[in-house]
C-alpha cells in the first residue's frame, strides 16, 4: 500500500488527547481517524451523506472494520489518511485506508459497508447509481459538473442552495438576498450525479467590460473539496467569453484567501454589509 494509490486524502495533525503513555497515538483512535476520512470521501463524490443515502433509498452501515500497525504517530505528527473504494458487491462495499506520515505507511484498513434499509437494518444490493459513483470516482471521472445559464433554467436549483447559505445559515435577511439582478444574471449551478445542486454563483455587468460575480455558495456539507472553485472558473470563464477585460465582487473575510488563490486582488478597505465584514476584490482578465 503506497500514497499514489489512492485519490482521496484527509490530513490532520495528531492532538495531545490523541496520544497515549507511550507517548504514541492510542491504537483506537487510528480507526477514528480513518471514520473522519470516510466523510471527506463522500464530499469527493460531492455527495452530501444523510441527503443522499435518502436520495438512494438506503444507508451503509459497517460490519467489519480491521486495523494493521507498522509504525506509530507521535504527538503533533501530520498525518494524511488515504481512502480508497477496493470493491463493490452485491450488497456490501469495501473501503480500503492508508495512514502516511510522508511516504511512510503507518496503519492500513480495511471497512466494510453494507447497503441496508435504515427501517429494518436488513440489507439490500447497492444501488447502481452508487455502485457507478465509487468505481468511476476510482477511475479518475469527474463527478460533478457546472450548468452556466438563466435564471429560468437554474433558478430553482440556485435558489435552494442560496436559501440554505445565506438566510438560514447566515442569517442574511430573505428580501435582501432576492433581488432583480437574477433576471438578467449568468447563473451557474454545479450539481452531483445524484443532479442535487451542490454549489451556485452568478455573473453580473458592472459596466461595460467589468462583470460582477456575486451570490457564490456552497452545500455546507461539502466545502473544502474544490466544488466552490468549479462554480467561479465556471463565471469568470463566462465573462472571458462575453468580452469582460476584468471582473469584481465583494467577498466575506473569511473567504478572501479563497479568492486570492483564484487571482484576485483586495481593493480598497474593508466594509461591513448585512452584519459580515467583506472585501472588494478583482481579477484581470
Amino acid at each position: 500500500m503506497q500514497r499514489r494509490d489512492f485519490r482521496c486524502f484527509h490530513r490532520l495533525r495528531v492532538r495531545w488527547a490523541e496520544v497515549d503513555m507511550q507517548k504514541i497515538v492510542f491504537n483506537a483512535h487510528y480507526l477514528m481517524y480513518v471514520d473522519t476520512a470516510m466523510m471527506d470521501y463522500w464530499r469527493a463524490l460531492a455527495l452530501p451523506y444523510e441527503d443522499s443515502m435518502v436520495a438512494l433509498g438506503g444507508d451503509m452501515y459497517v460490519k467489519k472494520a480491521s486495523l494493521e500497525y507498522h509504525a506509530s504517530a507521535h504527538l503533533d505528527d501530520r498525518v494524511d489518511v488515504g481512502m480508497r473504494c477496493e470493491r463493490v458487491g452485491n450488497s456490501s462495499v469495501l473501503f480500503q485506508a492508508g495512514l502516511f506520515r510522508g511516504e511512510k505507511l503507518l496503519v492500513s484498513a480495511e471497512l466494510v459497508y453494507v447497503f441496508a434499509d435504515p427501517a429494518t437494518q436488513t440489507s439490500k444490493p447497492v444501488p447502481p447509481t452508487l455502485r457507478a459513483l465509487l468505481t468511476g470516482f476510482e477511475t479518475g471521472e469527474a463527478m460533478a459538473a457546472v450548468h452556466v445559464g438563466s435564471w429560468d433554467a437554474l433558478g430553482p436549483d440556485a435558489a435552494r442552495l442560496r436559501q440554505a447559505v445565506f438566510v438560514q445559515e447566515l442569517g442574511i435577511p430573505a428580501e435582501m438576498e432576492a433581488d432583480a439582478h437574477d433576471a438578467t444574471a449568468i447563473h451557474a449551478v454545479l450539481r452531483n450525479h445524484l443532479g442535487m445542486p451542490v454549489a451556485t454563483g452568478r455573473l453580473l455587468q458592472e459596466a461595460p467590460g467589468v462583470g460582477r460575480i456575486g451570490r457564490l455558495a456552497v452545500d455546507g456539507k461539502l466545502r473544502g473539496a474544490g466544488w466552490g472553485r468549479m462554480v467561479l472558473d465556471a463565471l469568470l470563464d463566462a465573462a472571458r467569453a462575453r468580452g469582460d477585460q476584468q471582473v469584481v465582487l465583494d467577498a466575506e473575510a473569511s473567504a478572501q484567501g479563497f479568492y486570492q488563490r483564484a487571482g484576485f486582488g483586495v481593493r480598497g478597505e474593508p466594509f461591513v454589509e448585512a452584519g459580515i465584514t467583506h472585501v472588494s476584490m478583482e481579477c484581470v482578465l
